[in-house]
């Protein structure tokens, strides 16, 4: 069974701790065997590409790395806090624990 992330694809995010901190972005991918997500725009980093048929001439590529989900914290309406699950009409749901509010 995978376990629950506080946090899902297409989620806005900031970054709390590490070269990136203070950055925003939405949630690319997860992985959920290394922890981590890739957020768009943030921890870009150059990449050595070999040239292929789709891409004759190689070079090097700007792309998105991997952060630990631990370092994001998930932002809703300009407010980023921690997230909690409860029941609501038989259903969990996520809610903000700074001013409760229900993330849809």
């Amino acid at each position: 069974m995978q376990k629950k992330l506080h946090v899902k694809v297409g989620d806005t995010v900031t970054v709390i701790s590490g070269t990136s901190k203070g950055s925003e972005g939405k949630i690319l991918s997860i992985d959920r065997s290394k922890n981590r997500v890739i957020v768009e725009g943030v921890n870009v980093v150059k990449k050595h590409v070999k040239p292929s048929a789709a891409n004759p001439q190689g070079g090097i590529e700007e792309t998105e790395a991997g952060v630990h989900i631990s370092n994001v914290m998930l932002v809703v309406g300009g407010v980023a806090s921690k997230v909690g699950r409860k029941d609501e009409d038989g259903k969990l749901v996520r809610y903000l624990k700074k001013n409760g509010e229900v993330v849809k």
